[in-house]
């Protein structure tokens, strides 16, 4: 992490993440795409979510989660930052001449050698079927339908563990604590995301926020009673509601909010934990 001198009241709380590692480098032209940005509104232009918009121009890095070449060898050519996601991405280039974006493991470094493959080694950024991790073993980037591409753990430091090999599926404990199933012929990375202390980042200003494409957050008890169920009252005052709820008073506390009919719930063999 990078600390700053106080010599504005912006940079007096500032943290950083340290970029001292990443490479100096121009990304990859063909690997880069314009995404117009939809400020949080849906198709037919309504908000749907909230405190979003403006930011600083950026390009969409083309990240292959699948690592679809099997068993052909590749070198880490750069470390590099990615604006869309808070891990780090490594440009590599395959024996074949190739080139291609991935996600890169915590601890990987320019000139390291990463695989795709049944055959490939038990390392750090090595990506390998469900089936042939051991148990306990750090993965992420995980596939939750085989040939899909990794969806589970690919933000800044996040992981899974390996917790049993049960015939054709792999159970995974997650991050918050569930534990669920998910076919032992999909992909995984072995490691952790890179950027494990993103977590530890203070903006430091609001100006900071705004270059994130991050809009200011109102709280519900300063609004007024027709504004939010938390609105109104002299001064500062209680919630004045049984239940916490949000703008349009739904009740947001102590509900499970999850479908009873989802059908991967077959798969999802112990619930997260709850917060104490």
């Amino acid at each position: 992490m990078k600390k700053f001198n106080p010599r504005t009241p912006g940079r007096r709380q500032m943290i950083l993440a340290d970029f001292s590692s990443l490479s100096k480098v121009e990304p990859l032209k063909k690997l880069l795409k314009k995404i117009s940005s939809r400020s949080g509104r849906n198709s037919a232009g309504r908000i749907t979510v909230r405190h979003q918009g403006g930011g600083h121009k950026k390009l969409y890095r083309l990240v292959d989660f699948k690592q679809s070449f099997l068993n052909v060898p590749a070198k880490v050519e750069h470390l590099e930052y990615d604006p869309y996601r808070s891990a780090f991405i490594a440009r590599i280039v395959y024996k074949t001449g190739e080139r291609s974006y991935i996600l890169a493991a915590h601890n990987l470094k320019v000139g390291d050698d990463v695989m795709t493959g049944e055959k490939a080694p038990l390392k750090n950024g090595n990506r390998l079927p469900l089936n042939k991790i051991p148990v306990g073993y750090q993965i992420f980037n995980v596939e939750l339908s085989p040939n899909k591409g990794g969806q589970i753990a690919r933000s800044a430091g996040s992981f899974v563990e390996v917790a049993a090999l049960e015939g054709k599926f792999t159970h995974l404990k997650m991050p918050s604590g569930e534990i669920r199933k998910v076919l032992s012929s999909g992909f995984a990375t072995l490691g952790k995301a890179s950027n494990p202390e993103n977590n530890l980042v203070v903006s430091g200003k609001a100006g900071r926020s705004r270059w994130l494409g991050i809009r200011p957050t109102v709280r519900g008890s300063v609004m007024n009673p027709v504004d939010h169920p938390y609105g109104g009252g002299e001064g500062r005052t209680q919630r004045g509601t049984k239940r916490p709820k949000d703008i349009w008073g739904n009740v947001t506390g102590g509900r499970r909010t999850r479908n009873k009919r989802k059908k991967s719930n077959l798969f999802i063999i112990q619930r997260r934990n709850k917060k104490k």
